[in-house]
């Protein structure tokens, strides 16, 4: 009895380590995987250095040769802020990157703040016509910004608000053809969060204000920055509705800045 009780320890021990093995195995770092991220990453860095390099070298020798050939031999080359002043000062990039900038953040947060709200109704809320809300506010997405122009330049217009050339003007386009998209993104997220913890504050009294900006909010930042990103960038590059609703002037932002004053017959200033 007494030998059958000191071997059962031992057979439960490596009965535990053999398990143990597999689970060990699986938290190895996978040095291929790794190495695979770095080339990718490596790649996609290379040529943002190569904008910053050549940045800082004049036009000729820019023309001369390439930027590695700065980076192995640059003791032979002429490094300087020209081009900075040049773009910033003597073509009003400075003040165009600011109206970016004015135009970008409202254009983000708007929308966000309007669909986090409108995501939470369609998720936690029950109302008459909810789903079929929904599916018409999804189906927007398949509607192109292009076809609203017309209509939109006779809201904003004289016969209208009056109201082109100001930033107000790109906030609210920005924000109504961002909203079905931050919806359906925020929506789908929502509706994968744990039900009980939602319960739970409205046993303990919580209103849908509390619940919204003390659980749902905090728990769907992965979403709404992810959603923040893709409209940023979207904002930021978009030269369509600020060249047809801003226009050239004092509020340009920087994609109407680079059309009018950079690009030329006899080249686009890249340096």
């Amino acid at each position: 009895m007494s030998t059958a009780a000191l071997d059962t320890p031992t057979a439960q021990s490596r009965t535990a380590t053999k398990q143990e093995t597999p689970r060990s195995q699986e938290n190895k770092p996978n040095w291929f995987a790794r190495i695979v991220l770095g080339i990718v990453c490596l790649a996609w860095t290379v040529p943002t250095v190569g904008l910053l390099v050549t940045s800082f070298r004049p036009i000729d020798q820019i023309n001369a040769g390439g930027w590695w050939s700065a980076i192995l031999q640059p003791w032979n080359n002429t490094w300087g802020l020209q081009n900075y002043r040049e773009v910033l000062g003597n073509n009003d990039m400075g003040a165009a990157f600011v109206n970016s900038i004015v135009v970008a953040i409202p254009a983000t947060l708007i929308p966000i703040m309007f669909a986090a709200v409108a995501a939470y109704a369609f998720t936690f809320m029950q109302f008459k016509g909810r789903d079929t809300l929904f599916l018409v506010v999804v189906g927007l997405l398949v509607i192109p910004l292009q076809v609203a122009f017309v209509p939109m330049l006779q809201l904003f217009g004289r016969d209208g608000f009056d109201i082109i050339g100001q930033f107000v003007v790109v906030w609210l386009l920005h924000t109504g053809f961002g909203m079905p998209l931050a919806i359906y993104i925020l929506r789908n997220y929502m509706a994968t969060l744990p039900r009980t913890v939602i319960e739970s504050a409205q046993i303990d009294g919580a209103s849908h204000y509390q619940t919204f900006w003390r659980l749902i909010v905090p728990m769907s930042t992965p979403a709404l920055a992810s959603f923040a990103i893709f409209q940023f960038l979207w904002v930021w590059n978009d030269l369509f509705v600020a060249l047809v609703f801003i226009g050239p002037g004092e509020n340009a932002p920087i994609t109407v800045a680079i059309q009018n004053n950079l690009l030329s017959q006899q080249g686009a200033g890249w340096n």
